[in-house]
This record gives C-alpha cells, structure tokens and sequence, in this order.
C-alpha cells in the first residue's frame, strides 16, 4: 500500500482492515486536495477560487437510510423510536463488503477532532473515496497542529464509500444508500451516498450519545459571545436563522452548528461552518457571501454560470445548496471555540403559519416544553405535494442526531438554565401578516432589532403581555421596532382567520407533545398552549 502525506504508522488502517487500498493519502493539505479532486473529476474551480462539487441523487441527508448497532451496550441507551436498529451481525457484514469495496481503491485520510474542550474531545479519523470530501471534512471538524498528528489515535473512524452499493436483503438496511454506526466500537460506515454532510452529523450523533453520561449537554446550536463575555446560544432547524443571526459583526463567533455545554461553558465541536447558500446576498449576509468567494470553501451543488460565477438564486439541482468553510475564514471567529456559561439561550423557529410573535420570553419550564417540542414549518413549492405551511416538529431541534431519548436532553438543559440563571427566548423568523402565500417574511432588520435587545438586557426592562395562544410573555413595544409585527394577530387583515390558524397550529403542538407527557415534570406540562380567541 502506498502512503503520501504526514501519517501515523503506529495506526495504520490496517487495523480497520483498508490495507488492501492502493494507496493511502494522508493528512493532504487543501491545495492537495484541490489537485486530486480536479484532477479525478470530481469538482471544478470558480472564478473565485472555491470548490464546486456535485453530489448527484443525494442531495441532502437520508435520515431513513441511517442506522444504530443494536447491540448489549446500546440495547437499553439507545431512543428506538427514533433510531433504526441494525444488528451485530448486519453489522460484520457490511463492514466486510465495504472493506472489500476499497480494496485497490485510492483513499483519503483526515485525522481531525470533534470537540474544542479537551477532557470532551473526540478524535476522529475520516477515510474517504472522493478529495473533496476530504477537503469538506478537513474544513469542518478540527485540525490538530502537526505534531499532534504524530501521537494521534482515533476513538472515532469514518469510512465514506459513495461508490459502495448496499444490499438491504444482505445487510438488514433499507436502500442501496446505508450510514450505519456502531457507538460501542466507534465506526461509522457510508455508502451509497455522495453527500457530505452525512460525515459531519454522524460525529454529531456519536457525540450526541457520549457526552449525556458525563454530564455534558450537546446542542444543535449556533453560538457567539458578546465583548464582555456574554455568551448565547441560537437552537434551530435548518432555515431558521441559526448561521445567519449568530454571523453578527459586534460578537465573536464560537460555531455556526454544533456545541457542547459543560462544567467549564460551552465549546464547538467543529472548527468550520456548513452553510445554506441558497439566496446567498453580500449585502445580507456579507461574512458568509465572503467565504464563497476565495480559495478553500467546498461550495455544494451550487449552480456557475458560463464564467464558473456561482448564481446563489439558483436552486434548480436543490434548495439546499451549502458552502463549507473553515472557521478562521469569518473575521471574528474565536480562535479557541469555546466560551463561559450562556447568558442567552434563544430558540428559532420559522413558523409559516403566522401564528407566533416575533419574539416572547420563555420560563425554564416553557424553554423545555420547546425544546422537546423543536417546532418550525415547511412552506409550499419546496417539496412535491406541499400546497400550504406543514408543521416540523423535530425533537432538541435536532431529532435525527439525537440517540438517546430526547427527555435525557431536555432534563439536562433545564438543570443548567436554571443552575445558570440563563434567559431564554423564543423567536420567529418566519411569517408575519398571514400564512405563507399571503403575509410575508418576517424582516430580518426586525430580527436582528430585537435579538440585540434582548442579548443587551434592553428587553427585561419592557412591559410584557401573555400571548393568548401559546402562554409565553410577548414585549408590547422595543425601540427600532414596528410595534404593529409584535402582536401577530394585528396583523392579519382577517382576524378569524388568524384565530382559526392559531387553533391548528395550538393542537399540533398538543397532539406531537403527547408522547412525552410521561417523561416530565407536571411544570413543563403544564407550559403546553392553549388557544384563548382575543376579542375584536
């Protein structure tokens, strides 16, 4: 087997069983693996300098195709509910077609970790089929220095193999395409998808089921911290505003993705973001639009034009179109990912139903009731059959990375808000004036208005009122802010209408909350809404 590049040979992938590859590329550099890749077909340069690169079928995560070893240690861990079992025995027999798949082949290796706090950190060695993947990973896990590379054992390994075709009669999975884990021996299998972002959320879900033990929160959440320590958490689906709103000029970014929350404050777990390109604008989104623009950024199935110009307002291979850049390419990004406790939790949502305010203040009981709720809304025309708003409701605003049952979280989270003393807010970045297809976005100068207030402490000094849908306390008026948006209902030119929006959308909550009333405190039951009709 021939090796390039720094390596360890005290840890060989032999031990993984890839000492059959033909050869082994270590550690490459990102000009290295802009080389390989281009030269191998599998991406282009831009005008600019960055990365394009097609994924093909996949364009985004195949959350039905993952799945959990089921095995003695994981059998009484693991949230079934949510987590597919595969078991030991599927298990051997996809490693070992998978490892017989790489034999001959030339494969990438990128010894990085997961985790900016030391005594919390997973090492993780990624071993990939493509160079850009290696390029992608390389930027959105951490880079050891050098001479740690020397010394470096992985408690974690990837094997990536979009080429690898799975046989769900042979291997107990359900496609061709398989993302299958085995949390007792730490390795991660891929196969059959080109998509890079099933890497990067697969150290999330080892993470997700390692730290709970040791008392450490994990978090799907943006994060930044104020100049005078002030640090915040944004919780989030994708297209809420997690990466966009924590992009903020007068705070240092901790991470746009993924954190830890222990005894010592929260940290990163990634050294790079993985942002939504689509509708990218410099004048939004100046820091991010940026990054798409030079050397190093992996920018995925953005559409170029003649001239290899990304049109960002392009979507027509997906919506989801990504950039994935290290974290150093955004000015004032932290140097060590890690920052005290959290003054600030805010919680995003994109509600398409127009429903919700733009912001309400939440108790430690309502803050957990939404965090296990994890609500936002899909809009009509981004998926086929979709004709009006349909409710998301993904658990920790995360559910498919979470193993463990998501009360585990929940309880946890509420422990340290109110160890902590941390405010907690709910925001809404979707729609105001009606429903999608008639109201329309919620301005994000609004947005940002009223996030500073409420990071500064401005908001605790308002008056407040009790949102007669959902209990929480909405401000009745926050300088630089159109009063009209903070009351929804005001809005909507149709008032019953809005009443009948607000009743759907109320017994949604109820109805998805219903399978977790036994896992928590009559408190947080008692957060749950309940639609009181305001008078004309």
């Amino acid at each position: 087997m021939e090796k390039f590049g720094v390596h360890n040979p005290a840890t060989e992938l032999a031990t993984v069983g890839l000492g059959s590859a033909a050869s082994v590329r270590y550690n490459f550099s990102a000009a290295a693996l802009y080389e390989e890749s281009i030269r191998r077909g599998e991406a282009e340069l831009t005008a600019q300098g960055a990365l394009r690169a097609l994924t093909g079928q996949h364009t985004g995560r195949s959350p039905r195709d993952k799945f959990v070893v089921r095995d003695a240690n994981t059998d009484g861990e693991i949230w079934w509910d949510n987590n597919k079992p595969l078991s030991p025995e599927h298990f051997a027999l996809l490693r070992a077609d998978m490892l017989a798949h790489a034999a001959g082949k030339d494969l990438f290796v990128q010894d990085l970790v997961g985790g900016a706090e030391e005594g919390h950190a997973l090492p993780t060695r990624v071993v990939t089929e493509f160079a850009w993947h290696s390029l992608f990973i390389r930027n959105l896990l951490i880079r050891p220095e050098t001479a740690a590379l020397a010394t470096f054992v992985p408690k974690l390994t990837i094997i990536d193999l979009p080429s690898f075709k799975a046989d769900p009669a042979r291997h107990g999975c359900r496609t061709e395409t398989v993302i299958a884990c085995d949390l007792t021996n730490g390795l991660v299998l891929i196969g059959g998808t080109s998509y890079a972002g099933e890497m990067k959320k697969s150290v999330f879900t080892v993470l997700n089921y390692l730290l709970p033990a040791k008392g450490v929160m994990p978090m799907h959440c943006s994060a930044n911290v104020g100049p005078d320590g002030d640090a915040a958490v944004f919780f989030g689906l994708s297209g809420t505003g997690k990466t966009t709103l924590s992009a903020d000029p007068a705070r240092t970014l901790i991470g746009d993705d993924e954190h830890g929350w222990s005894e010592n404050g929260i940290f990163n777990f990634e050294g790079g973001c993985y942002a939504k390109t689509i509708r990218l604008s410099a004048e939004a989104e100046p820091e991010i639009y940026a990054t798409t623009q030079r050397f190093g950024t992996v920018l995925e199935n953005v559409v170029l034009n003649d001239r290899r110009e990304p049109n960002f307002d392009d979507g027509s291979l997906t919506e989801n179109t990504r950039c994935a850049y290290p974290m150093h390419f955004i000015p004032n990004a932290s140097e060590t990912g890690r920052a005290g406790h959290p003054k600030t939790i805010i919680m995003l949502t994109a509600d398409a139903f127009g429903v919700m305010p733009p912001i309400a203040r939440l108790t430690p009981d309502q803050a957990m009731y939404h965090f296990l709720s994890g609500y936002t809304a899909k809009v009509a025309g981004t998926e086929k059959g979709v004709v009006e708003p349909e409710a998301t409701f993904s658990t920790c605003f995360g559910a498919p990375f979470m193993p463990r049952h998501p009360a585990e979280y929940g309880n946890l989270l509420k422990d340290l808000i109110s160890r902590h003393g941390v405010s907690c807010w709910l925001v809404n970045t979707g729609w105001t004036g009606g429903a999608y297809g008639t109201g329309k976005r919620m301005p994000i100068k609004a947005t940002r208005a009223l996030l500073a207030a409420a990071l500064s402490g401005e908001l605790g000094q308002v008056e407040f009122r009790a949102d007669p849908n959902f209990g929480f306390a909405v401000p009745v008026s926050v300088n630089g802010v159109d009063g009209g948006i903070l009351d929804p209902r005001s809005t909507w030119a149709d008032k019953a209408a809005y009443d009948a929006q607000a009743e759907k959308l109320v017994s949604m909550f109820i109805a998805n909350f219903a399978k977790f009333e036994n896992h928590v405190d009559g408190g947080v039951r008692d957060a749950a809404p309940g639609v009181k009709v305001a008078a004309e």
